[in-house]
């Protein structure tokens, strides 16, 4: 890997009077540090260059070597900043080209003119490693803010003496999955995509694709108005016949405008990549739309129950489950399940996102302890958790690990006995602080609901919103120098 060189930058302005700026700058300042002093910039240029690896094709030259690496930097930063300020790609970007601050953290600052990533270069950025390289990142991150707290100028080291564990659900960004909803979301994807390849000369004959856009609307309209009708029962019956007919019509359209953008596509202004987008549009729309009816079919008309298995919950991400929590206001959710371990402290130690349904929580704990033990190489002193967590061969394999169980036990005759020990006390009221953190790393650092759209992504999303998180919690246990105050404060204070 060629050395970062040092270039020249403009002097960051001195700001008084606004201290929420002051203390994000001072945050800003500190997460810097951390990156460079905590050979996090470096490892995460190192598994860019691994995965760039374009020498296979040609030699590579050491200008661009140099140029990836300095993107690969950019990546890294941008991503933090952007997943702390939990900015959409085009707000972001609208953003670095007005605040120094932000330029001077994402390095793209200059003394000439300042190159501010567009939208589409931030995306780029927000996908610049997959999941694993990101968590071995992070891995590398708290390993040396235990083994080496000096070195980062922490007043602490990691406690690894209690370790937390609890699971939530990462909701996936979508509507209520009413049966009837994902015939309209068809509907409209498979004509706004065949309106676009007639605007571009490519046509056969067919009434205009918002006619049927029309259709459906009132259709819609009309099946929303029956719940509050005598005998809505019958007449939704009528109208998803009404609506399944109208699917038939719209798909056949669409399967005679996708054969002819693939064959034809030359006579237009688009090129073989940008036509190939818009056929996995439709081929994805094409596939699904049909199980959807049949789903919808199977509920309204037959009066029949469709197993969480097999239900469509979206036309445009397969990934996403049906999680029953049975919570106060979360007595279903629709996401992916997910795992979280945290220290006394509230690090994240451990995360993991799961693509099908999850396994009861009891089963994933030992998962999750020997990957902190991996990472730590050492065994943690005690772990807390909830009931959910608890059974009879998790207390034995403690027992035998020699690590102090502060599981909560499910008998509460049990729990009424160990709670008069003061560590399982301690343990147990500091798991509810768990749920803080889950929903501090949810609100402040994922987004809720995640826009992230497929298992990858939202698997990566979270990667990202956990090391951001703990690089923020970091900037915080980091020994700070007082500094000197600007003089025009001076020269207030003496007037």
């Amino acid at each position: 890997m060629i050395p970062f060189p040092q270039e020249l930058r403009p002097r960051l302005p001195t700001i008084v009077g606004n201290v929420d700026y002051l203390t994000l700058r001072q945050r800003l300042e500190q997460i810097d540090a951390l990156l460079r002093e905590g050979g996090v910039e470096r490892d995460f240029v190192q598994r860019a260059l691994e995965q760039w690896n374009p020498g296979a094709r040609r030699k590579v030259t050491a200008r661009e070597q140099g140029k990836f690496q300095q993107r690969s930097r950019r990546a890294l930063r941008c991503t933090i900043l952007r997943t702390l300020l939990q900015e959409d790609y085009r707000g972001f970007s609208c953003q670095l080209a007005g605040n120094p601050l932000y330029q001077w953290f994402c390095q793209v600052d200059a003394l000439d003119a300042v190159r501010v990533p567009s939208k589409s270069e931030v995306q780029r950025f927000a996908h610049w490693l997959p999941a694993n390289p990101m968590r071995a990142v992070i891995d590398g991150l708290l390993q040396r803010a235990i083994e080496k707290p000096g070195q980062l100028h922490l007043r602490e080291a990691l406690d690894l003496e209690e370790y937390f564990v609890d699971s939530t659900c990462l909701q996936a960004n979508l509507h209520f999955p009413v049966d009837w909803v994902l015939l309209r979301d068809g509907v409209r994807t498979l004509m706004k995509a065949t309106g676009l390849i007639r605007r571009a000369g490519l046509r056969t004959r067919m009434e205009a694709p918002e006619e049927f856009l029309r259709r459906m609307n009132r259709l819609s309209i009309q099946m929303t108005q029956q719940a509050r009708r005598s005998g809505g029962k019958k007449e939704r019956k009528r109208v998803l016949r009404q609506m399944k007919q109208l699917v038939g019509v719209v798909r056949g359209h669409a399967r005679r405008h996708r054969e002819l953008l693939d064959q034809r596509w030359e006579q237009t202004r688009w090129t073989r990549p940008q036509a190939e987008q818009i056929l996995r549009r439709l081929d994805g729309v094409l596939e699904l739309l049909p199980r959807a009816q049949k789903q919808a079919h199977e509920r309204i008309i037959g009066g029949r129950p469709v197993a969480n298995a097999e239900k469509i919950l979206s036309l445009y991400d397969l990934d996403v489950r049906v999680i029953v929590r049975g919570k106060a206001g979360a007595e279903v959710e629709f996401g992916n399940t997910v795992l979280f371990g945290e220290n006394r402290q509230g690090f994240i130690l451990d995360h993991e996102i799961f693509r099908e349904s999850a396994p009861a929580d009891h089963q994933m704990l030992f998962a999750s302890l020997t990957r902190v033990w991996e990472m730590a190489g050492r065994q943690v002193g005690a772990v807390g958790a909830d009931r959910g967590f608890a059974c009879a061969a998790n207390h034995r394999a403690l027992a035998e690990s020699d690590t102090f169980d502060g599981l909560c036990p499910r008998r509460p005759a049990e729990l009424r006995r160990r709670m008069k020990g003061k560590k399982f006390a301690r343990l147990q009221r500091r798991r509810a602080q768990t749920e803080g953190r889950i929903g501090i790393l949810k609100h402040g650092f994922l987004g809720r609901p995640m826009r992230a759209k497929g298992f990858a992504h939202r698997e990566l999303a979270l990667a990202w919103g956990v090391l951001t998180h703990n690089l923020w919690m970091l900037a915080r246990l980091r020994k700070v120098k007082k500094k000197a105050k600007p003089k025009v404060l001076l020269l207030e204070q003496a007037a």
